[in-house]
């Protein structure tokens, strides 16, 4: 590697929305993410609401009668 070239790779931290902190390292000192492994639904296991709408067939039926 040629010197003087490449940025610093230092300690980093990466802060998420809901106050979660990580260690790691970057070339940027911070880093601030809005959602992370500890607020995820999908590594949480949590769900999402989801809004139950009509599918595509009961659309048609209402929009046209049928």
């Amino acid at each position: 590697m040629k010197p003087d070239i490449h940025p610093n790779y230092d300690k980093a931290r990466i802060i998420c929305a809901c106050g979660n902190v990580i260690e790691t390292r970057s070339t940027k000192k911070e880093i601030r993410v809005e959602i992370c492994s500890q607020c995820h639904p999908f590594y949480t296991g949590n769900r999402q609401r989801v809004v139950e709408r009509g599918g595509r067939i009961e659309r048609f039926r209402q929009k046209y009668g049928r």
